[in-house]
């Protein structure tokens, strides 16, 4: 079980990135933090889910 922004999902074994294209992300415009770290964009790719992962992603949002 992996939790992305509060709610359990059953996303174990998925990659981050195919999940932020398949889940309509733009990559290039959030951020994203696994068990408090910050995953650097250049790894998102080859970050893969782990059982009991707790995921936060967040979109930047421009404006004044």
């Amino acid at each position: 079980m992996v939790k992305i922004n509060g709610e359990s999902s059953e996303l174990a074994g998925v990659n981050l990135l195919d999940y932020l294209n398949s889940s309509g992300y733009n990559p290039k415009l959030i951020a994203v933090e696994i068990n408090l770290e910050i995953v650097p964009k250049s790894a998102y790719s080859g970050t893969i889910f782990k059982d009991g992962d707790t995921v936060e992603i967040v979109n930047f949002v421009g404006g004044g």
